[in-house]
């Protein structure tokens, strides 16, 4: 298995079944920073916004 630890992970969809189960199975792990987006809130037309 790959270690993820010090990785970033961005995960699409958290609020549905397998995004959330995949957040909890994350969060258990150390050092991982799990990143979401709710897709309502992000204009992927904003460079700006994309890169932070």
């Amino acid at each position: 298995m790959i270690s993820l630890e010090g990785k970033r992970i961005w995960v699409a969809g958290h609020g549905g079944m397998v995004g959330s189960a995949l957040v909890r199975r994350l969060s258990g792990l150390p050092e991982v920073k799990i990143l979401t987006v709710d897709s309502r809130d992000l204009d992927l037309t904003d460079r700006a916004a994309t890169t932070a």
